[in-house]
């Protein structure tokens, strides 16, 4: 009965710690797209400002890329942010119990293997005496 119970308190714990991971990947996930919009805005406006640059080399150019260099560093800002990949709280705690449940079961089962050829030994004498 208590190996059942461990096995789906291992279960429970593991359904936990995943959902937790396919949390924490969608949010990096989500990062990276916004990430990759503001690159890709700074890539247009570097060229709108190199294509400005040839045909008027003065004060238009400037403002363009002082908007490509803020595209860029917030695509920059938010990639950092979207390679952090640090498991949260509830997916350490939910790998622990799960390690912990799986620790016990295997435990149990090791005792289970070393008790049974004893027990039918036993069983075999008992049943002999009769």
């Amino acid at each position: 009965m208590r190996a059942t119970k461990l096995a789906q308190l291992a279960v429970r714990a593991e359904v936990l710690r995943l959902r937790a991971l396919a949390r924490r990947q969608t949010g990096r996930l989500a990062l990276a797209a916004i990430a990759g919009l503001f690159l890709i805005a700074a890539l247009i406006a570097v060229h709108v400002a190199g294509g400005m640059a040839l045909a008027r080399i003065m004060e238009p150019v400037w403002a363009v890329l002082i908007v490509a260099g803020c595209d860029l560093l917030i695509g920059v800002v938010l990639l950092v942010f979207a390679a952090r990949d640090r498991p949260g709280p509830v997916e350490r705690e939910a790998l622990l119990v799960r390690q912990a449940a799986q620790a016990e079961l295997r435990s149990m089962a090791s005792m289970a293997s070393a008790i049974g050829p004893l027990l039918r030994l036993l069983v075999k004498r008992w049943l002999s005496r009769r």
